[in-house]
């Protein structure tokens, strides 16, 4: 009886999603890089970094299922 999203739906959250958290990911990792160079702490800053930037890899590749999936229903 739950809400059951369509592949297309699917498809456009998980691509935008994975796609922002990809580029928070590199910005973050790029900041990361300036701390380490400016004598800042900046190991746990760029560790979530590194964990943002792989979420939003295995997003985009669940967008890039669903999208082969949509494109099989029709």
């Amino acid at each position: 009886m739950g809400f059951k999203l369509q592949p297309k739906t699917k498809w456009l959250l998980y691509a935008s999603s994975g796609l922002m958290l990809v580029g928070l990911g590199l910005s973050m990792a790029i900041d990361a890089g300036f701390k380490r160079y400016g004598g800042e702490p900046w190991f746990f800053y760029g560790a979530i970094a590194l964990i943002v930037f792989n979420s939003g890899i295995s997003l985009f590749g669940q967008a890039v299922i669903e999208f082969i999936r949509w494109k099989n229903l029709r």
